[in-house]
């Protein structure tokens, strides 16, 4: 307790002098408490004393135990060392005795298997001498794997040295009779002797007891025999011949189907069929690749797609035989891929398997090229019969694509003379019949050239199809309305127009569409392309440049409807330099000239919308958007002399045609996109309404309202304008002397957004005003305020009254000018 609490304490013990007669007490009480508490702690250290020391009699105590463990553990290690030293002495002599035995028990197993060896030999050279093969077989079996195994430790011993010598003559006097006996086959000795296919069969079974060696050895050696009569025959001057190449095939399943009986007396693991198939494709790959080469002149190419062909079919039936058919299962997924349709596309999977067959394939033949002995591998073990004798071919092949090439100009020329330009009713495609034959032919050709070949040649098809399609894309080209030139047309002034009618602007759409038909599916083709032939090509398989050459045609064909529409406006904006805007009395409704461009646009654009496709639609409106504002605002500087009540009216007929265009995208029924197109348009038109309002604006504030209004604008073209407001040369001099000095006086502010977006508005600095002609500090706003007041005709009444207050209307919302309007 703190001081503070101990006085709190005593004072609330004796609050009173009468309460301090129980002080006595209360310190007696204290006392006996301590000396209680003195008791406690006195108890509390003898206790802890006495603890103290039985905890060092305990550790001296556990201490002289783990001496005494010691001491027995020392003593146990001692007797077990006695007892392994008494173990070895008592063993020692049985040790000796059993390596005794064993060295004996391996030298007399050595000697009988000696003996045995010995008469093995003994008795497998009489087998020789007799031709016993089947008894031979069986007793090399038991020489070779079972006793000669046994003295690959001994081979230093003369004995066995003798013997191993003695036994390898006796595999080589075997050797030599099975060749012989196996040279009179074929030589219709089978028919004659009985017992002579029997005694081949188990010669059999002594060369397979031999090293492989010797089986492929033989199994050569028979090829080569049967194959010497082929060699024969079709290496002479009568049918060394490319027509004569079905009898190839003829003469070896002929001789696989004579000889199947006979041939059986082979085991079917050496696969003779087989190897005698790959001998003689490697045979006749050469003899073809010969007489390819030592034509004169280029094959006929019937001759060469039938021989081709019966190639094709005879590998095809060897894979089937020797490789489950494999082969022609992967061709025949090729083809069903072809087939299955330019929308369809074939799974990652599907993909991936096919490509890793093609890889294996591919690996396979490159491995039998550089390794010979990959002849004797299994039937499909990797060797591919697919192309060992037809890749002869390839290099040959020119006169095929040539005529391939020939035949589809042909049709495409046809194609083209015999195109309508014309869509048929109830067509809902858009596209000339031509784009879709042409690619069905070109279909039919690749469906043919992969049937053949899937390497060089069909890859030399694919640049014959790039070519046709650029020729087709420059008929399309050629098929687009060319402007107008020559002498005549330099002097009527029509040079560089062109003139479409409605029947050429449909044709125009149906060439769009048509280019853009052709630019997809010749990508697509590339891509059927690409999955079927080889590896090594696929890569180089490439349509870009093609479909480059189509969407040129399309640019091509947006812009000439493009200036196809300029031609039809030519008139129209004739007309209007035409109209006496010097002498208008008043403003009425929009000018002829509006409504013929209005006529204009309300007969091609719904045709327009209906055929083509929303990019290129709204593709056409920006070309035209940027095509015929700037050129109506060209257009206004070409008329003569404007007054203001002409002002008045050509900013009516502006309006007029900015609501026209930019009722453009509804008119062809295509508004998606149209929020661009509309600002685009009202930036362009509010050009030729700002020239307007300059040529409003009175004298003594032109240039002013022409810095304020036109920023980008040249002194001569503000020349231009004093001229149109029909300003004397006198008068102009002393305004132009005036703007030059002062062109840069008005300060160009940030853009600020109004009802023309295009044209920079609502300044925040003065401007000096020109003393001498206006006499007044005018503020840029306030020249603003003043040409939107000309333009309107704020001070007038009337229709031009109304039609300021409409705009006004659109100003008190979002506008610059809304302060003439305000209260």
């Amino acid at each position: 307790m703190d001081k503070s609490s101990a006085l709190e304490y005593i004072n609330q013990m004796f609050p009173t002098e009468a309460s301090l007669s129980g002080v006595e007490p209360l310190m007696q009480k204290i006392h006996s408490e301590i000396r209680r508490v003195d008791a406690g702690i006195l108890a509390a250290v003898r206790q802890q004393s006495n603890s103290g020391t039985k905890a060092k009699e305990d550790l001296a105590a556990a201490t002289r135990a783990v001496q005494e463990l010691m001491y027995k553990i020392r003593e146990i290690k001692t007797k077990a060392e006695q007892s392994e030293t008494m173990v070895q002495e008592i063993c020692r002599d049985i040790k000796k005795l059993d390596f005794a035995k064993k060295h004996i028990t391996t030298t007399i197993t050595a000697l009988h298997r000696l003996t045995m060896l010995v008469s093995a030999v003994e008795q497998l050279q009489v087998m020789a001498s007799k031709r016993q093969y089947k008894e031979a077989a069986a007793q090399l079996e038991v020489a070779v794997n079972q006793l000669c195994g046994h003295f690959e430790a001994y081979r230093d011993i003369p004995k066995i040295t003798e013997l191993r010598e003695k036994f390898k003559n006796i595999k080589q006097i075997l050797k030599s009779h099975v060749f012989s006996d196996f040279s009179s086959l074929g030589t219709g000795k089978e028919t004659e002797e009985a017992n002579l296919l029997q005694q081949l069969s188990d010669a059999c079974l002594v060369v397979d007891a031999l090293e492989p060696s010797v089986r492929e050895e033989l199994v050569r050696n028979f090829c080569s025999r049967e194959l010497t009569s082929y060699r024969q025959i079709f290496e002479g001057a009568e049918l060394a011949k490319l027509d004569k190449t079905e009898r190839r095939y003829a003469w070896i399943k002929r001789r696989l189907r004579t000889n199947e009986e006979i041939w059986k007396i082979f085991p079917p693991s050496w696969h003779v069929a087989y190897l005698l198939c790959i001998q003689f494709c490697k045979l006749t790959r050469a003899q073809l690749e010969e007489i390819l080469d030592n034509l004169k002149e280029k094959p006929d190419v019937g001759t060469l797609l039938m021989a081709l062909q019966r190639t094709l079919e005879f590998e095809e039936e060897l894979a089937e035989k020797f490789s489950g058919g494999t082969r022609n299962k992967e061709t025949g997924s090729n083809t069903e891929e072809m087939d299955k349709g330019e929308n369809e596309n074939p799974t990652v999977l599907d993909i991936r398997r096919k490509y890793e067959k093609k890889l294996a394939a591919h690996q396979g033949t490159e491995t039998e090229g550089k390794d010979g002995h990959r002849d004797l591998s299994v039937p499909g073990a990797g060797f591919n019969f697919r192309g060992i004798i037809s890749s002869c071919f390839e290099p040959h092949m020119t006169v095929y694509v040539e005529l391939e090439e020939k035949s589809l100009m042909e049709h495409m020329e046809k194609l083209v003379q015999e195109e309508s330009w014309d869509i048929e009713e109830g067509s809902q495609t858009n596209i000339l019949s031509s784009s879709m034959q042409l690619f069905l032919v070109i279909r039919r050709s690749l469906k043919r050239c992969s049937a053949l070949t899937k390497s060089q040649t069909l890859f030399n098809m694919f640049k014959v199809f790039q070519k046709i399609l650029r020729t087709y894309a420059t008929k399309l080209f050629g098929k687009l309305p060319k402007a107008g030139t020559g002498i005549v047309a330099a002097a009527t002034g029509t040079d560089g127009q062109i003139k479409t009618s409605d029947r050429d602007e449909k044709v125009i759409c149906y060439i769009v569409n048509t280019a853009e038909y052709c630019h997809k599916t010749s990508g697509e083709l590339a891509e059927n392309v690409s999955k079927m032939i080889d590896s090594q090509f696929s890569d180089k398989v490439d349509m870009s440049d093609v479909q480059d050459e189509f969407s040129a045609v399309i640019t091509k064909a947006l812009m000439t409807l493009v200036h196809g529409l300029e031609t039809k406006f030519d008139t129209e904006m004739a007309a209007m330099t035409r109209v006496p805007w010097g002498t208008l009395e008043s403003v009425g409704d929009q000018s002829e000239y509006v409504n013929g461009i209005n006529s204009i646009l309300t007969s091609s654009i719904p045709v327009f919308g209906s055929l083509l496709s929303l990019i290129y639609f709204q593709f056409f409106l920006d070309k035209l958007a940027a095509s015929l504002g700037p050129r109506f605002y060209l257009n206004i500087y070409k008329c003569k002399h404007i007054s203001e009540t002409g002002a008045q009216q050509m900013l009516l007929d502006t309006q007029a045609v900015k609501t026209i265009l930019l009722d453009i995208p509804a008119l062809g029924k295509q508004t998606s996109g149209a929020a661009s197109y509309s600002k685009f348009v009202s930036r362009e038109m509010s050009k030729a309404e700002a020239l307007l309002k300059v040529i409003l604006s009175p004298i003594d504030s032109v240039g002013d309202t022409y810095r304020a209004l036109l920023p980008e604008g040249t002194p001569l073209e503000f020349q231009r304008i004093l001229e149109l407001k029909g300003l004397k040369k006198a008068d102009q001099q002393s305004i132009l002397d005036d703007f030059n000095k002062h062109g840069s006086g008005i300060t160009q502010p940030p853009a600020v957004q109004s009802v023309v977006p295009a044209v920079p508005v609502a300044p925040t600095a003065p401007v000096a005003a020109n003393s001498a002609s206006a006499g007044v500090i005018a503020s840029r706003e306030d020249v603003l305020t003043r040409a939107a007041a000309l333009g309107r005709g704020a001070a007038t009444t009337g229709f031009k009254r109304f039609l300021a207050l409409t705009e006004a209307a659109k100003d008190r919302k979002d506008g610059p000018f809304r302060k003439l309007f305000n209260p």
